[in-house]
């Protein structure tokens, strides 16, 4: 079992890297700098042939592991998906919204994955209502709460 993960991915818009090549951390682990745990949110590549977030489902990772199967090693992620609410972004973010998935009897989507079809780390931003949060929640709550 691993806290962390590598993803090396071609940004062709971002100058400050090398050729646009970037390399960043994605993290899941029990205790974030000795607090609370930490579960970062991916898009993982369902579907190369299509474009953009058509070929991309959103997931947050649960865990990182790896095993040994007839000499090979498989590295992996437990992963809990998101489901996009509709086949298109949002009309006034141009932003897709989703939200956390559940089967029939209402318990968590997860699935097991390799670490290839992560493509990058996503940061997801909540739906914001007119109501206050209380003064007791936590920031990484955030992906539970909302």
């Amino acid at each position: 079992v691993f806290n962390s993960a590598s993803s090396r991915f071609y940004v062709p818009s971002d100058l400050s890297g090398i050729g646009g090549m970037r390399v960043e951390y994605i993290r899941s682990c029990p205790s974030w700098q000795n607090e609370h745990s930490r579960h970062d949110c991916v898009f993982v590549n369902t579907d190369s042939s299509l474009p953009g977030m058509q070929g991309l489902e959103v997931a947050r990772i649960r865990a990182f592991f790896s095993f040994q199967y007839q000499g090979g090693v498989y590295s992996c992620a437990v992963i809990h998906w998101f489901d996009k609410v509709s086949d298109t972004a949002d009309e006034d973010t141009g932003m897709w919204i989703v939200c956390p998935g559940y089967s029939a009897n209402n318990s968590p989507e997860h699935a097991i994955i390799h670490i290839n079809a992560i493509y990058c780390a996503a940061h997801l931003i909540p739906v914001y209502g007119t109501e206050f949060l209380p003064r007791e929640f936590k920031f990484y709550d955030s992906y539970d709460a909302f």
